[in-house]
């Protein structure tokens, strides 16, 4: 048995057990990250090939294929050549930003190169995929800001120690315009226009520049000049991936495979992809109760692509979870607690995945919120003329813009809970309408419409986090 079916055997019985249980959910964890780093040479070719298609959208030309390739590799002594771009648009990496470096892991403990591009080149220029209107390019001092903290916020998925990092200045500060109209010409300008981005936006009357049309086949270039034998990307890249096939032709060369990854959904439910705009995202550099926190906010429904996105689980291991979820042998949360242990787990060790579960359970898993002494508190007395809107995002920070907390209003995630002195609690609605109200007034009508004996607390919940209202005067 491989090393891989080995630690799938000792998981798959912990999967079988009491996951309520921290002593089982420690074992698990302790088992799925050491897997994290595991040595995946002794498996065979089909093996390897199925373990990358399994967290793949595509491989093309096949999965097939991909499995020939590698054992053609093999037999001549060598690992395929994988390659990842990365343009650093950002100094802040999330959660998303690690799914193709999960999968390039594999690679790379499969024992096949894997190499870099580090886009410096390309980031001036600014990539067009998926944007309504042309990005805005980044200078060297940005490139260089961005880039100082890439490697440690990602290190926890990827061995960098292990991987060659070139930086496409290498080549495409030097070429020559000759060289370049020489591919451009082989280029079909509809194989560019075929975009349905580009499309769009001409269609609306939105500007496109010649830099713009140019950037997959700079891209494309990268993947000639290091003889790539595949590339990974995000599925929103494909186009710009076939350009590479299309390329490395034009250079008389094999075109590379190519492997598409998946584009998660935020931590929201909104069905939009997680992105920093929207604020529905993970942030690598978050302390581990706060990454414990928001991906308990998650719908159950995100459990499955989140655990296929994030965790070193098999195919099997995520179907066995879910079946036992669907026939009632496992409940929902105790499921999604192990998610948010194991994301956790990944970014800062097993033991504070297991203090942050910890924390969790004392916090939200009480029946009386009085109960809860921690709770941020706002003073109506104060801010009770402060829309909930306001108060979400500039008192308690629960929103990162007021966009965001309208959106959570619209989505029925912001709710006003009145709790009896025994416990019993009555949780309302709070439309857009009301959040873009005085939240003294919204409380103030809510109470009088409850009647009876006054609440023993008041608390404003908005998606997982909540806090405690204090009557103003």
């Amino acid at each position: 048995m491989t090393r891989l079916g080995e630690s799938v055997r000792r998981a798959s019985a912990l999967l079988a057990q009491d996951l309520s249980s921290d002593t089982v959910v420690r074992q698990l964890l302790e088992e799925t990250r050491a897997r994290r780093y595991l040595d995946l040479t002794d498996l065979p070719p089909r093996r390897q090939a199925e373990l990358i298609a399994s967290r793949a959208v595509e491989i093309l030309p096949s999965v097939d294929r991909l499995a020939e390739e590698i054992e053609k590799a093999r037999a001549a002594g060598r690992g395929l050549h994988v390659k990842l771009g990365i343009d650093p648009t950002a100094a802040d990496v999330h959660l998303g930003h690690t799914v193709p470096m999960i999968v390039l892991s594999r690679f790379q403990r499969m024992g096949h190169e894997v190499t870099l591009i580090i886009g410096d080149i390309t980031a001036k220029i600014g990539d067009p995929s998926g944007r309504s209107s042309e990005r805005p390019p980044l200078t060297d001092e940005d490139i260089a800001r961005n880039l100082a903290g890439y490697r440690d916020q990602v290190r926890p998925f990827f061995n960098f120690d292990r991987v060659r990092v070139r930086h496409n200045s290498e080549w495409l500060a030097g070429i020559t315009l000759p060289r370049l109209i020489g591919i451009l010409a082989q280029v079909p300008a509809s194989a560019l226009l075929q975009r349905e981005d580009f499309r769009t936006r001409l269609e609306a009357g939105h500007g496109l520049t010649m830099s713009e049309l140019i950037y997959p086949v700079a891209m494309a270039i990268d993947s000639a000049e290091i003889e790539a034998d595949i590339e990974l990307g995000g599925v929103d890249q494909l186009l710009n991936m076939q350009m590479g096939r299309r390329v490395m032709e034009i250079y008389g060369q094999q075109p590379q495979m190519i492997c598409t990854m998946p584009l998660i959904e935020g931590t929201d439910g909104s069905g939009a992809k997680m992105s920093k705009s929207k604020g529905n995202y993970v942030g690598l550099t978050a302390a581990p109760d706060d990454v414990f926190g928001k991906i308990m906010s998650i719908p159950d429904r995100l459990m499955e692509p989140y655990l296929r996105a994030w965790t070193e689980w098999s195919d099997e291991e995520v179907a066995a979870a879910l079946g036992r979820v669907a026939d009632g042998s496992l409940h929902p949360m105790d499921l999604k607690k192990t998610l948010a242990g194991e994301v956790v787990a990944a970014i800062h060790g097993v033991d504070a995945a297991m203090a942050a579960r910890e924390g969790f359970t004392a916090q939200f898993s009480r029946r009386s919120f009085t109960e809860v002494r921690s709770l941020p508190e706002v003073d109506l007395a104060e801010h009770g003329r402060e829309t909930a809107v306001t108060v979400l995002t500039k008192i308690l920070d629960f929103a990162p813009s007021a966009s965001a907390a309208r959106r959570l209003a619209k989505q029925n995630g912001l709710r006003l809970v009145l709790e009896a002195a025994g416990g019993e609690q009555q949780a309302a609605v709070l439309p857009e309408a009301d959040a873009l109200r005085p939240l003294g007034e919204v409380v103030a009508e809510r109470l009088s419409g409850a009647g009876g004996t006054p609440p023993a607390g008041v608390y404003l919940k908005a998606g997982r986090k909540l806090a405690r209202l204090l009557a103003g005067e």
